[in-house]
């Protein structure tokens, strides 16, 4: 008999304001003990060092945290010039010390350098495999491994300011963009090294930044419900954003309610689309005339609503406040 999973049924996402010196794991399990929810994913880790925007998808909404993982990310960085690190921040060791001798046209020629599309190589204190291995954890035993450049883009890069010896810029960047190795990097072009002593995400996709809570928020909340003897859920389900939110971007394609059952069952369907959706872009599929929504899907060439990925429904979406 399968065991039953523990925790209540409940669907969002909850826009964590993850604070500094704890893992993104740790802060996970702990927005999952406050909801008492059955499942919960994040959707990209955040270094210990690093704060800010750490959505955690909880039941059914696991099954499109990918979808964020895969999002824009944008990110407040605050780089100590002068010293470079192991790990390219300042949880490492400082290797190499070097004058900071640059001209203002100098820092703004090697900004320029970052911004559009480029080529990275990862840092060895990346959760990145290496046959089965995170590099970090290579990179903690002193072992060099081969790392491939990968494509990223970087859409924006704004110049915040420059007071001493540290740097404060605005980063805009596409999924896999390391903010460290931009950081070192841009170290190496000024010929004085750099690392990184602050970062902040300060968004993931379109998600506002003023729906984020921290732990301690949340903490508060539990602690309210106990004092005034009701159950949690009452205070802490209305920060919950709807689960479709992760996936606002694609095209809706409505299924008729008089179908619904034959999708809901896994089975392609025939539905009116727009004429402009190519075959096997991915769709939100939506129901009747409430527009719930249920899942992922793409359009078969069959001309075919084909289900991807569907939800199980256990109770009423999150509303949007």
């Amino acid at each position: 008999m399968a065991r039953r999973p523990k925790g209540r049924f409940i669907d969002g996402i909850v826009l964590l304001d993850k604070s500094t010196g704890m893992s993104s794991n740790f802060a996970l399990q702990r927005v999952k003990r406050f909801f008492n929810a059955n499942k919960a994913g994040h959707t990209g880790a955040l270094d210990p060092l690093a704060t800010g925007m750490l959505p955690v998808c909880l039941g059914e909404g696991t099954k499109f945290s990918q979808h964020l993982l895969d999002a824009d990310k944008r990110y407040l960085v605050t780089a100590k010039l002068g010293e470079r690190t192991d790990t390219s921040d300042s949880d490492g060791e400082v290797v190499q010390s070097r004058a900071i001798d640059f001209t203002q046209e100098q820092l703004l020629t090697a900004l320029d350098f970052f911004r559009g599309e480029t080529q990275q190589i990862p840092s060895m204190y990346s959760a990145l495999k290496y046959q089965g291995q995170p590099l970090y954890k290579y990179a903690r035993e002193g072992i060099e491994v081969p790392r491939e450049s990968r494509p990223i883009t970087v859409f924006e890069l704004n110049f915040i300011g420059l007071e001493g010896d540290e740097l404060t810029l605005d980063i805009h960047c596409s999924k896999g963009t390391y903010i460290r190795t931009i950081v070192d990097d841009l170290g190496e072009m000024l010929g004085c090294g750099a690392h990184v002593i602050m970062l902040r995400r300060t968004q993931v996709a379109q998600y506002p930044y003023a729906r984020m809570v921290t732990l301690d928020q949340l903490e508060a909340l539990v602690a309210k419900a106990q004092e005034q003897q009701i159950d949690p859920s009452v205070l802490l389900d209305p920060l919950l954003l709807p689960m479709d939110t992760a996936v606002a971007d694609f095209p809706e394609v409505n299924v008729p309610d008089a179908i619904a059952p034959y999708l809901m069952q896994g089975q392609a369907v025939r539905v009116p689309v727009n004429a402009d959706l190519k075959i096997d872009e991915l769709v939100r599929i939506t129901l009747g005339d409430i527009r719930r929504f249920v899942g992922i899907g793409t359009l078969n060439e069959d001309g075919l609503l084909a289900p991807k990925r569907l939800i199980v429904i256990h109770n009423e979406p999150a509303e949007t406040n």
